[in-house]
């Protein structure tokens, strides 16, 4: 099972022993430079920090990072592999992992992808929140109260049982997480990004990445990716585009995603592929008895690869 992270896993110092150790993995990153004409793989080994956190260059990154550590793994766990999953823009990647997506074509729609929702953002800025610990009201109903009250805020990534981030105009996220305070939220924290994603404010980014993912050369997915927006598998390119564009002003439906592939595939490895290990800790979370591992520098996939042989 492989699974692929979103914008937030990025840091500087990511992939860089993994491109010197593996010929493939450093291929890709040649590749993703060349194919949005940028320095990303720079970016990636070295930063600077703010400059790699932009959207429009964390897209890229993260997918260049995941594709690598895929590339360098491919050859010995393409037999093995069911399903894949990504998180928010890891679900693009995951589209490369199962041969519907090629690396440059991918890195060009990432980048468009991200360029867009920079854009949206600049023009009507919103916030995002993470809300920590078990609510006493439905979080759905706590956004419309601070709709209501304040702006525009929704659900946006429901990504364990006791974490769900909302998003929205600033105020609307500022009232969503003093009301989570007052129904019994651990913590509510605003998240360091430069939009409201996965919200209506990003509607102004759809005709535009409609277009891109309209003329982006994707096939039919040679294994099921379970997509974000109703945690349901993925088996053409048609469906794949469609579900990609909702995913643009949709909730991550993370945990049904994790507990749709823990329930198809109970005895799996789930593989995070990329920097850190953001998805692996949600994992255990919402489907504690799944086995996990993480494959983004070279010393992981040595590990891995030792255990599949």
């Amino acid at each position: 099972m492989l699974l692929f992270p979103g914008q937030g896993s990025q840091k500087p110092g990511m992939g860089r022993d993994l491109a010197a150790a593996s010929a493939p993995a450093r291929a890709v990153f040649e590749a993703v430079d060349a194919a949005i004409g940028a320095p990303i793989s720079r970016l990636c080994f070295e930063g600077p920090a703010d400059e790699l956190t932009m959207t429009d260059n964390a897209q890229p990154a993260l997918f260049a990072h995941g594709a690598a550590a895929w590339a360098a793994t491919r050859s010995a766990l393409e037999p093995h592999v069911r399903a894949a999953a990504g998180h928010s823009l890891g679900e693009f990647t995951a589209y490369n992992a199962a041969g519907a997506l090629g690396v440059e074509p991918g890195a060009r729609l990432v980048r468009r992808r991200g360029t867009l929702m920079r854009e949206a953002g600049d023009a009507r800025p919103g916030a995002m929140a993470a809300i920590l610990g078990e609510l006493t009201i439905p979080v759905d109903a706590l956004c419309a109260q601070a709709s209501k009250e304040a702006g525009e805020v929704v659900p946006a990534n429901y990504n364990s049982p006791e974490q769900t981030v909302v998003s929205g105009e600033v105020a609307g996220v500022e009232r969503a997480m003093a009301l989570a305070k007052e129904h019994g939220a651990k913590r509510a924290v605003r998240l360091p990004v430069s939009g409201a994603f996965h919200s209506p404010l990003m509607r102004p980014s759809a005709p535009g990445l409609e277009e891109a993912l309209a003329s982006a050369q994707i096939g039919d997915p040679r294994l099921p990716v379970y997509a974000n927006v109703d945690a349901r598998p993925c088996a053409t390119a048609n469906e794949a585009r469609e579900r990609l564009l909702r995913q643009l002003t949709s909730p991550v439906r993370w945990v049904e995603v994790v507990r749709a592939l823990a329930t198809a595939f109970p005895s799996a490895l789930f593989v995070e592929m990329g920097p850190g290990a953001v998805l692996t800790g949600l994992t255990k979370r919402i489907a504690p008895g799944v086995a996990t591992a993480t494959c983004g520098t070279a010393a992981e996939v040595d590990q891995l690869l030792s255990r599949v042989a």
